[in-house]
């Protein structure tokens, strides 16, 4: 059987027999992979524990015809330890998880992989407030998918201004005209703080006001669940901004 060598995410993973375990990963080059990793469950496994959920590993597997089957594993980042000690950075990690788990196998790019990498990264050093970082994460992941929200010119009409109304089903911030009968509107010093998340602003992102995070992170939440067509399971036990 043909083998082959990739970086890896681990996602998640599932109980199968007795002392084995299905592993979903999401991998640099291959994509989403789902593969058997035999005896990991017993007490005696080499590589068990570098293939929880959170940990990034160099992984060699055999080609399957359904499944893949993991031979090594050996760690790159060991981030499921430090995520796991704060309830604030689990639940975020689980969210950041879930989502990189719902792309599309064409949406599983390098780029991605990077992104995820660099998120699970960032939750485990506390270099950000946690939801802080699920936020960022989540409005980079719709960009990298292609659904990029407008937070400038009117997503519809793209007529330039200051506009604040935000409707996830047009694709962003819409003008006073476009906007549907109704649609509720978020401050404006809101919309600096979803510009700041998706260019990386950590400085503005970090200064920002708790309600002005809290109200971004509504949005955020909004928009990605609509264009992921369900919703996110793990951000209902995420925290809000303190």
């Amino acid at each position: 059987m043909p083998t082959y060598r990739d970086e890896a995410v681990i996602l998640r993973t599932h109980k199968l027999g007795e002392a084995d375990r299905i592993v979903t990963m999401l991998s640099r080059t291959h994509g989403k992979v789902r593969a058997v990793a035999k005896g990991v469950r017993r007490t005696s496994s080499k590589f068990g524990s570098r293939l929880e959920p959170f940990m990034v590993a160099d992984v060699q597997l055999y080609q399957g015809r359904s499944l893949d089957i993991v031979q090594q594993a050996e760690s790159l980042g060991s981030y499921g330890a430090d995520i796991a000690l704060h309830y604030d950075r689990y639940t975020a990690a689980n969210a950041m998880v879930e989502t990189a788990d719902r792309l599309n196998d064409s949406e599983a790019t390098p780029e991605q992989y990077l992104l995820l990498v660099g998120g699970l990264r960032a939750l485990a050093r506390g270099e950000h407030a946690a939801r802080s970082i699920l936020d960022s994460y989540l409005l980079r992941v719709m960009a990298l998918s292609g659904w990029a929200p407008s937070f400038t010119d009117c997503a519809r009409c793209a007529r330039p201004g200051t506009h604040t109304v935000f409707v996830p089903q047009m694709g962003g911030i819409v003008c006073d005209a476009c906007a549907p009968v109704g649609s509720p509107r978020i401050p404006v010093s809101a919309l600096s703080v979803l510009r700041a998340l998706i260019a990386g602003d950590w400085a503005e992102v970090d200064a920002a006001s708790v309600q002005d995070t809290a109200a971004a992170s509504g949005v955020i939440a909004a928009y990605a669940q609509w264009h992921l067509e369900r919703g996110i399971r793990s951000l209902s036990l995420v925290e809000g901004p303190r």
